[in-house]
């Protein structure tokens, strides 16, 4: 027992130990940015649409997730569409990173809210879950210490930013984590449907098939890809084991940077595959936000940060300048 115990104390010290990373203020930040702009722009996007829930009929109204466990019945359309906009006005604030304490976690409850609002009409939708996920670790994460109008309050800049930290760390591993998760359980979902027979790929062609049947039917043209490749079995035999290895191997994304980086690239490529074969589109996944934590996120978003802020400088520079004299003989 003298030799177990500090065995497993060394075991949950690594395990501390790279869960509370030492990570750069600055990526957590990039990443806050990155998720941030997206959620503004999706808010902004489907702002006529999201605007649009709060005067349908309320015999179509079945809430789901949070919006369930808080009312039974539509909210009055001026509440409905306020809780709308106020969202997109956080979005804008958790992206610039103004008062995050306070201000980050009301948005992550407004954009669970939004979300779960619009599913309550209808179908529900699946494609937002990791992002109001994201949202939400970011909002409870110090993920303003740097690149935010918080940290410019404060005095911080550049080299001024905090040093790496575990306090930093945690947030990018929380969200690697969740991205991972969501992937294995989809795996383990097709397993539970079909088995490992899934593998032999004749579930993915017949879907397929069955998703542009339907389109044709509806009078949507098919995909283009989709029609002839459906003649070569073998080719979805490969996809679908490729997919089960992205899918229930994801967890390996978490054990090395390089491999991190070759499963979202794959991941990726899956997306695009769904996009050509089913035009089936996944936007947080297909423009690389889902991936985002699994690299090094403060370098391009820095050199764009520099180019943007370089710009502004010329451009106020040349503002500045008095007009050239005029010749007197004009």
């Amino acid at each position: 027992m003298t030799t177990a115990a500090p065995a497993r104390r060394g075991l949950a010290a690594r395990a501390g130990d790279w869960w509370f990373v030492a990570a750069p203020a600055e990526r957590l930040a990039a990443l806050r940015i990155v998720v941030g702009l997206y959620a503004t722009l999706d808010l902004l996007v489907r702002l006529r649409l999201l605007l649009g829930y709060a005067h349908l009929h309320a015999a179509d109204f079945k809430p789901v997730g949070v919006v369930g466990l808080v009312v039974r019945a539509p909210l009055p359309p001026g509440l409905a569409e306020a809780i709308v906009v106020a969202a997109l006005g956080l979005a804008v604030l958790f992206t610039l990173g103004l008062l995050h304490r306070a201000l980050a976690p009301l948005f992550a409850l407004a954009l669970l809210w939004v979300t779960s609002y619009r599913n309550s009409w209808g179908m529900v939708f699946h494609t937002e879950n990791l992002e109001v996920l994201h949202v939400a670790i970011l909002a409870l994460a110090p993920a303003a210490d740097a690149w935010s109008l918080d940290a410019r309050r404060r005095g911080r800049r550049g080299a001024d930013a905090p040093p790496a930290d575990g306090r930093h760390g945690w947030a990018l591993r929380a969200v690697t984590a969740v991205t991972v998760i969501t992937y294995v359980l989809a795996g383990v979902a097709k397993l539970r449907m079909a088995g490992w027979a899934w593998i032999d790929g004749e579930q993915l062609r017949n879907q397929i098939a069955f998703d542009n049947l339907r389109r044709a039917v509806m009078g949507v043209p098919p995909s283009p890809l989709a029609v002839p490749l459906l003649e070569s079995p073998w080719l979805f035999s490969a996809l679908a084991a490729l997919t089960m290895v992205v899918e229930v191997g994801a967890p390996l994304a978490m054990v090395h940077r390089r491999i991190a980086a070759a499963w979202a690239v794959t991941a990726w490529s899956f997306h695009v595959g769904v996009l050509a074969l089913m035009h089936i589109a996944f936007p947080y996944p297909l423009l690389g936000v889902a991936y985002a934590s699994l690299f090094r996120l403060e370098r391009p978003v820095g050199w764009v940060g520099r180019r943007a802020a370089g710009a502004a400088r010329r451009l106020t520079s040349r503002r500045g300048r008095p007009a050239p004299a005029r010749s007197a003989d004009r």
